[in-house]
């Protein structure tokens, strides 16, 4: 007897997992694609030099676009991302004034008022039904102006504590601590999701939320706490941007207002709900850092960049959304009619 909560009970398993594996991994495809054009038109790009010098920005991607990827599976979007990493910056800058006493504290308060943002855009939406793109664009404005208020207070040259800056260019095995956060974050998030009933009631709620309810669900609760975990995980990137660029201005947030949700997109997160991988995620904000890079290193205009990445983006939606036997017959009817004449 399968289980109301279920998102996938009504679907069988050969209908259920092949389609929602070609939306998995349909990014890895695409990131085989990009390198072997990346090693075709601009092989410096994928200099181990040059790997090393993106994947950190890779990672702050990765972390902003899983906690995107959160709330589009409660069936939400959100849009105060940019304002709650500067908030979470300034916070840090301000809280710890550049002593290295005082870096915990520091990252604890950025944590905190992070954490409680996403927890009014949680409730405004989830508690009181309110539009989630109109909430999420209104709180954003009211932090952002609260942001430069307190940054007022601080001094210009204002910089993070050297310990955090230490700390922001470490690296492990090779690669930048910040790396090793995304992998941890969207390995735990992914096994929470998928292997525990917590994860499995959540995807319910996204999936159909009126079923969920039905069997005796907290919809409401789900809804709200994914706002606030993505809140926490957006004020982890923030912090870690921070650690990285040692200087950070009122600008560090501005590449995270809809870069998140391309790249949870491209990892094939339902918009309408329910359906999401990290794993997934995570590869498609190393995919699109990656095409951008390429894009500056052949000297294209910022005019030109867009487009091409809106035009990768697109495919990229459309190729996860064909399943494997769609596939097929594609192939099939490319390369396997019958000849003219023939019997």
């Amino acid at each position: 007897m399968s289980d109301p909560a279920d998102p996938n009970a009504a679907l069988g398993p050969a209908s259920r997992v092949g389609p929602l594996q070609m939306r998995f991994t349909a990014i890895w495809f695409a990131m085989i694609g990009l390198i072997v054009v990346c090693a075709i038109i601009v092989p410096r790009s994928l200099l181990p030099s040059t790997f090393l010098a993106i994947i950190p920005l890779a990672a702050f991607l990765g972390i902003a676009a899983i906690g995107e990827t959160l709330v589009l599976m409660a069936r939400g979007i959100d849009l105060s991302i940019p304002a709650v990493v500067t908030l979470s910056s300034t916070i840090v800058l301000g809280v710890s004034a550049g002593n290295d006493d005082t870096i915990f504290t520091a990252v604890m308060a950025a944590l905190f008022f992070a954490t409680l943002i996403g927890l009014i855009n949680g409730f405004l939406v989830a508690v009181l039904e309110l539009n989630a793109l109109i909430v999420t664009l209104a709180v954003g404005a009211i932090t952002t102006g609260a942001t430069l208020w307190y940054r007022d207070s601080l001094p210009q040259e204002s910089r993070v504590p050297p310990g955090m800056a230490a700390w922001g260019d470490a690296r492990f095995l090779g690669l930048n601590y910040s790396v090793w956060v995304l992998a941890a974050v969207a390995i735990i998030l992914n096994l929470v999701l998928r292997k525990t009933t917590i994860g499995r009631h959540f995807a319910a709620v996204g999936a159909n939320p009126r079923a969920a309810w039905i069997a005796g669900i907290n919809v409401a609760a789900f809804q709200t706490a994914a706002f606030t975990a993505a809140a926490f995980l957006y004020g982890i990137a923030g912090i870690l941007v921070s650690a990285f660029i040692r200087n950070p201005t009122l600008k560090v947030g501005e590449p995270y207002l809809l870069a998140p949700i391309a790249a949870a997109v491209l990892g094939g997160t339902a918009m309408s709900g329910g359906i999401g991988s990290m794993i997934a995620v995570a590869g498609a904000a190393l995919f699109l850092t990656q095409l951008g890079q390429m894009l500056v290193m052949l000297g294209l205009s910022s005019a030109l960049q867009f487009v091409i990445e809106g035009i990768a983006i697109a495919l990229g939606m459309a190729l996860s959304r064909i399943s494997f036997s769609q596939w097929a017959a594609l192939v099939t009817g490319a390369f396997g009619r019958p000849r003219a004449g023939s019997t």
